[in-house]
């Protein structure tokens, strides 16, 4: 596994995964706050793709990533991975909403779950789903990072003015 650091307006992220594909990104602060393990190596060539659309997204030029992901979890939990992509950017929706698109309308708490153990922020788009009542919840960057990302969201999707 290799890994990487970038620099970005919510603090250092740490980028990891092989020739193949991004595995991880881990917040600076949160409970996905990650480090990297004693056996992974410093490598910045894997991820140059990665850094370059990540820049992109927090310059507000990027609204989709095309990027080769390394998914993990059981069927369910990537079946919830995949639907977070399909969120389109600038827009929010529902952990209730998530359940009935997968097909498991009643699966509200294992969709929050899922998505709570999102291994790759940012790319699969975990902090556009908020609470039925429109108020944040829980995020691993923290509920302040969650905030911002949805800010610049919609400020560069012509929803803020």
């Amino acid at each position: 596994m290799y890994y990487r650091y970038l620099t970005t307006p919510i603090g250092d992220l740490l980028l990891a995964g092989d020739d193949d594909g991004l595995s991880m990104i881990g917040f600076p602060k949160g409970k996905m706050r990650r480090d990297p393990e004693p056996d992974w190596i410093f490598n910045e060539k894997p991820f140059s793709e990665a850094v370059r659309q990540l820049e992109e997204y927090f310059a507000g030029e990027r609204k989709e990533f095309d990027l080769p992901l390394h998914l993990s979890g059981t069927d369910f939990q990537v079946r919830v991975l995949e639907e977070l992509q399909r969120i389109p950017y600038g827009q929010t929706t529902s952990y209730g909403a998530v359940a009935q698109r997968i097909g498991s309308p009643k699966a509200m708490r294992a969709v929050g779950a899922a998505n709570g153990r999102n291994p790759i922020p940012i790319v699969i788009p975990c902090h556009r789903v908020i609470g039925s009542s429109g108020d944040l919840t829980g995020f691993g960057g923290g509920l302040d990072t969650k905030a911002e990302l949805l800010r610049l969201e919609a400020e560069n999707s012509g929803l803020l003015k």
